[in-house]
């Protein structure tokens, strides 16, 4: 769910970037690394995994340009990647993000994401929400039932990253608490105008921010070290002492 029509792609010397209508950027990628996270809200999103280190399954909803899509299928091979978008002009355009066709493990389906999320009780390790338009946040991706079933949709040790863009911040965390039982962290994006909400089940054990950041693949390490860590600073300001 990335867009309420009018979908394009803007290229400059340097960037490719999907737009909707209004010049709203959802997506910027570089031209010369177009496998990495070049929006620093994406990386942070991705912070999740120190509290899910080795996801087996990915739940995306929001396709956009796909940079998270790209960086789950290229360094976490171990995963299933299925993602719900519902717009038909962001999924044509996937060719000019570089996001892979559809294999054994990456799977972009056209529907509405909160339908689809409805039908997948207990099935992910990892759910990201980054869906938007130019009027922010789908109204049907901001309710405390749809908060509910991101939680229902989510393993016992599962974690959500959701990206909080041009919306009532207060409202969404007020209803991801209550959806999770008050495990939400807010990390806020530096140089940026979006927050991102941290919600899990269970009651995580991460390792050392170092240690956790040697378990993946050296080119995934120099992108999320920086989210990792305020991830991990919020985590420790948030323990009862």
């Amino acid at each position: 769910m990335s867009g309420g029509g009018g979908a394009h792609v803007r290229r400059t010397w340097r960037h490719v970037e999907l737009q909707f209508q209004g010049d709203v950027t959802q997506t910027r990628m570089s031209r010369w690394f177009p496998q990495r996270l070049h929006v620093g809200y994406t990386r942070t999103m991705l912070a999740a995994l120190w509290l899910h280190p080795a996801p087996r399954r990915i739940g995306i909803i929001g396709l956009g340009g796909g940079a998270q899509a790209k960086f789950c299928h290229r360094h976490l091979p171990q995963a299933g990647i299925e993602v719900a978008e519902n717009n038909a002009e962001v999924i044509a355009l996937r060719d000019a993000f570089r996001i892979p066709a559809d294999d054994a493990r990456l799977h972009v389906a056209c529907v509405d994401g909160a339908r689809w999320l409805r039908g997948q009780r207990g099935r992910f390790d990892l759910l990201l929400l980054d869906a938007y338009d130019a009027q922010g946040i789908p109204a049907a991706l901001s309710t405390q039932a749809f908060y509910d079933d991101c939680r229902a949709a989510l393993g016992a040790d599962g974690v959500m990253a959701s990206n909080l863009y041009d919306t009532d911040t207060r409202a969404h965390l007020t209803r991801l608490r209550r959806s999770f039982d008050g495990r939400v962290l807010k990390l806020d994006e530096p140089g940026m105008s979006n927050k991102v909400a941290i919600a899990w089940n269970g009651a995580p054990h991460p390792a050392p921010v170092d240690a956790a950041l040697a378990a993946l693949p050296w080119a995934a390490r120099g992108q999320l070290r920086a989210g990792f860590r305020r991830l991990s600073q919020a985590w420790a300001r948030s323990a009862p002492h």
